[in-house]
């Protein structure tokens, strides 16, 4: 099994936190929130024994990677830019992309805003579609109006930083359980429950299972996570949240451009982020060459830890096809 090196190189301004295994064409794996490079542990070495060099950055706001202060510094502009900065810093001309969670719309606009850099992608958990015809956050205050969404719950700046830095690990343990396919999810995610009002906190309603975590993830790993946020905070990773309706206003220019590199996409069918026949026709109107869907029984949010191996299976199918 191929070894997992650290090192932190420059990109876009940052110094950016990687690792790293194998040798061979570039493979860069963008990791979620609130996660870190951690989560694609179990992909690195396999992608490196299939003859590929596999690169996990901490991305920009989290663990040793810079942290800039201002909410604007986090835009999707600035996160592609990240990316085609390391490629650079990585002596390459080309890599194929591959995102998780938030890593995902990185990976997908890395594909659209610079097909000459980036040659394939592929996406866990989240799907693409054409820009939307409205700000995505102002819709969703109208949708669920004075009941509690995550994303809104998000964007006052310090209030969540607040409650998640608290007391970390039992953080990570109420998030990568919550959001798994364990256990039965919490308020917090599932937007067919009986959602709490707008002003709760969010890890007030996601039991501790402290003594009961699934067998994909171990006290090791959330101490792990939790170390890199002791590092970062979470101000970082939440500023990616801030700038969603930015981000959509800044996406006008690329508003119906295809992507049109080789693509793939994979979740879970138990993961919070919604994905049915109707986001899957989105996904395919846009992404003119997706080689294939894979769902993922039993599997929640966390794909590529709650399944490594059939997920390190298709990853490294998908990049030798590419």
């Amino acid at each position: 099994m191929a070894e997992i090196t650290h090192r932190t190189v420059q990109s876009n301004g940052l110094d950016m936190f990687i690792a790293e295994a194998g040798s061979g064409p570039l493979v860069v794996l963008c990791h979620g929130f609130p996660e870190s490079w951690y989560s694609w542990r179990h992909q690195l070495s396999a992608i490196a024994d299939a003859g590929f060099h596999a690169v996990a950055p901490d991305q920009r706001g989290y663990g040793e990677t810079t942290c800039p202060e201002a909410i604007d510094a986090y835009t999707i502009h600035h996160l592609v830019g990240d990316i085609v900065g390391l490629v650079a810093a990585l002596g390459e001309t080309e890599a194929v992309v591959i995102g998780h969670d938030w890593g995902s719309p990185v990976a997908w606009n890395c594909a659209l805003m610079r097909p000459d850099i980036f040659r394939a992608v592929a996406s866990l958990s989240v799907p693409t579609s054409d820009r939307g015809p409205a700000a995505p956050m102002a819709t969703a205050a109208r949708m669920f109006g004075d009941r509690f969404f995550y994303q809104l719950y998000f964007q006052t700046p310090g209030v969540a930083e607040h409650e998640l830095q608290n007391d970390i690990p039992c953080t990570m343990r109420k998030m990568l359980v919550g959001a798994s396919g364990a256990r039965e999810r919490s308020g917090a995610f599932n937007p067919s429950a009986e959602l709490p009002p707008a002003s709760s906190f969010m890890l007030e309603n996601m039991p501790d299972p402290a003594d009961n975590l699934p067998d994909w993830l171990t006290a090791a790993d959330v101490d792990y996570f939790a170390s890199r946020f002791a590092i970062s905070g979470f101000r970082g990773g939440l500023n990616w949240y801030r700038n969603i309706d930015r981000n959509w206003e800044l996406g006008g220019s690329f508003q119906g451009c295809k992507i049109a590199q080789p693509a793939l996409f994979m979740a879970g069918d138990r993961d919070v982020v919604p994905f049915n026949e109707q986001s899957e026709a989105a996904m395919r109107a846009t992404v003119t060459d997706l080689r294939d869907v894979v769902v993922l029984p039993g599997v929640g949010h966390w794909t590529q830890q709650e399944a490594a191996e059939p997920v390190n299976e298709r990853l490294v199918r998908f990049l030798k096809e590419v």
